[in-house]
């Protein structure tokens, strides 16, 4: 009989121990943290994080998978191929403007060491850093220096890349720099594209802060929506400017065509396929978009000065004519950096704000633009 015990208490920790490894093997997901973004996947598991980047460019065939933990030792064996990060990172070198708007939301200033090309970038409090030596340029022509990031030896590179070449990440991250893609750039909808906060959110191991943040600006959005659902009289809408002769326009499934369609407008271009740039002819624009009620995002003029100084085609337009031109190419930072491209894709509530205060004057009445401006 106590042989028979014996034998049976054996058996059940076998099970036991083996059930215990498939599981470490093997975690079941808690949670599922992304509910817009297209090109980013955050799961949350007990302890740790996966991140998936499945569109870090446009049309890509590649992508890239990272667990994220205070401490690797804990860790399924089944993770071991995936790139860690320990978190929360202290030290970081972004590569984009958009990286340094949600480092700032974020109160994370203190942790940028590096950046190429520092005079894009407009955020005030990060330009006392620059100033004060405390963040430094890495810039190689158009890549990131190799040796001036390994000097600085930072605990995370955020990559922003256009292409599947990328030699110099490959460089970092084969001399023990983690390099952690990030696509938001590539998302289109306004709200996907500001989701990635939580991308840094996860890195920082300040997840709550940076979805309580999204939440907001996610009610904000929304709310502003629901104020036009009544709206019956839709403006006309076109977009961009020419360049070497060829007049450049968002396509109809662009981030700006977004906005524009939920601000209760009516892009003249909003049938055409993509979600990048139409290229088209002065003529083929004149004709669509000679009587257009507004114009925004006439390329990067500030005035209507520079635009019949650089074309005089321009001035054939009504929206010309009657002054009913926006940019958001006004509004820069102390090097010229242009504040839209750094902080607008954080803030859609903003923006579509923005849009509507243009489109609806009558809507929202105290509000004034933060992003889009009348042309000068």
């Amino acid at each position: 009989m106590n042989r028979l015990f014996l034998l049976c208490s054996i058996l059940y920790l076998l099970i036991s121990c083996q059930k215990k490894s498939t599981a470490d093997a093997s975690p079941q997901v808690a949670e599922s943290l992304i509910k817009y973004a297209k090109g980013l996947e955050i799961e949350k598991y007990d302890g740790f994080y996966l991140m998936h980047i499945t569109s870090p460019w446009p049309d890509s065939d590649q992508s890239f998978h990272y667990v994220l933990s205070e401490s690797h030792e804990l860790l399924p064996d089944s993770l071991k191929r995936y790139t860690f990060v320990q978190i929360p990172i202290q030290s970081v070198i972004p590569t984009s403007t958009t990286h340094i708007s949600s480092i700032v939301t974020l109160q994370q200033i203190a942790t940028i060491k590096g950046f190429p090309n520092l005079d894009y970038i407009s955020s005030e409090e990060v330009r006392t850093r620059i100033e004060n030596k405390e963040i430094v340029e890495v810039a190689d022509k158009d890549e990131v220096n190799f040796e001036l990031v390994l000097d600085l030896n930072p605990d995370v590179i955020i990559a922003h890349s256009i292409q599947s070449n990328n030699t110099k990440y490959d460089q970092l991250q084969k001399a023990g720099i983690p390099v952690v893609y990030n696509g938001d750039w590539v998302e289109q909808t306004p709200l996907g594209k500001a989701e990635w906060i939580k991308f840094f959110g996860v890195l920082y191991n300040h997840y709550d802060e940076a979805a309580s943040f999204f939440q907001k600006v996610e009610h904000e959005y929304n709310t502003t929506k629901a104020l036009l659902e009544n709206i019956e009289q839709k403006p006309t809408v076109m977009s961009g400017a020419i360049f070497q002769d060829i007049w450049y326009a968002p396509q109809g499934q662009s981030w700006m065509a977004h906005f524009i369609k939920d601000a209760q407008g009516v892009y003249l271009w909003e049938n055409s396929q993509g979600v990048g740039s139409l290229s088209l002819s002065f003529e083929t624009v004149f004709e669509t978009a000679q009587h257009a009620d507004i114009w925004i995002g006439p390329g990067q003029y500030e005035t209507y000065k520079q635009m019949q100084q650089a074309n005089n085609h321009y001035t054939q337009f009504d929206a010309f004519k009657y002054k009913k031109i926006y940019s958001y190419s006004i509004k820069r930072g102390a090097k010229g950096g242009i504040v839209f491209f750094e902080d607008a894709p954080n803030r859609p509530d903003l923006i579509l704000k923005d849009f509507v205060y243009i489109l609806h004057p009558n809507v929202l009445v105290d509000y004034q633009p933060v992003f889009i401006q009348a042309l000068k």
